[in-house]
């Protein structure tokens, strides 16, 4: 009778008691959680889904793990060996360099002008017999630009051959001769880059006070010195007249066409026997003074 009244009241708890163990059993406590054997499909699972319920732990481990900021600074690194190769690209052109400046020295002397000599004559266009080896080339006026850049160069004037030859001066004329035969002793003058041995004997006479008397002859394309301190050619003799030397050689073209170099020494004389009594045999060539 006890029991028909009161079996709920025993059998309710029993119930709550059996779902409560199965969820237990199910929930935390099953085989496969406290390592027990199970089948491996069975423990694959509660294992991806430990990591997956533990996302937070791991991730927290593979982020200093992974650390992608090492990997960028080892990149950022590898600029700094390529900054570093560049100056070393540069030495191919610095080595460069020293080639290019021996091309000017390989060409120096095919950039070297000629006489356009005339197979016909033996002569340039102007009249000029071939200038001697190592001798300055004549310089045409009309293709040279006066520069600003100042040198200097000796020049002198003198008529010391008049002397030995009075007898064959013109009378009119003996009394212009110095006695010591200087017109102008040496002396040191100024000329700019480009300038000819005319350019210098006109200003410098200029600057002098010192008659100085000249033709253009187109022919030699220079000019033509006729008189110096009002001695003219053939003033004594047929075989008078003035000439130019540069550093002790006597050119053979005119002295407009001589293009000074610092330093020169260059001489005016006046000669009684076609050069040779100064040291030069003249030459038929008028453009010669």
């Amino acid at each position: 009778m006890w029991w028909k009244q009161h079996k709920w009241k025993v059998l309710i708890p029993v119930l709550i008691a059996a779902v409560l163990a199965g969820a237990f059993w199910y929930g935390g406590n099953a085989p496969g959680a406290r390592g027990w054997t199970v089948p491996a499909n069975e423990a694959s699972q509660p294992m991806l889904e430990s990591d997956l319920h533990n996302t937070a732990e791991p991730e927290q481990t593979q982020e200093p793990s992974a650390v992608p900021e090492p990997e960028e600074t080892a990149a950022e690194h590898t600029p700094e060996p390529d900054t570093k190769e560049e100056p070393t690209k540069a030495t191919p052109e610095q080595t460069a360099e020293p080639s290019a400046s021996r091309q000017p020295q390989q060409s120096r002397p095919s950039d070297q002008p000629e006489m356009a000599i005339n197979p016909e004559t033996g002569k340039d266009q102007y009249l000029t017999d071939p200038v001697p080896k190592g001798k300055p080339l004549p310089v045409e006026p009309q293709d040279v630009t006066i520069g600003t850049t100042a040198y200097s160069c000796t020049i002198s004037i003198s008529c010391a051959t008049i002397l030995d030859n009075l007898d064959l001066c013109d009378p009119e004329k003996k009394e212009l001769v110095p006695e010591d035969g200087w017109i102008l002793e040496p002396m040191t003058v100024t000329f700019y880059q480009g300038e000819s041995v005319f350019n210098v004997l006109q200003r410098t006479c200029k600057q002098q006070k010192i008659h100085m008397e000249f033709e253009d002859t187109p022919m030699y394309n220079s000019a033509y010195i006729e008189g110096i301190h009002n001695l003219y050619e053939f003033d004594v003799g047929e075989l008078s007249g003035w000439m130019y030397s540069v550093n002790d050689w006597f050119p053979n073209y005119g002295c407009s066409r001589y293009q000074l170099q610092d330093g020169d020494i260059v001489e005016w004389v006046y000669t009684c026997d076609l050069g040779a009594d100064v040291g030069r045999g003249f030459t038929e060539n008028r453009g010669a003074n």
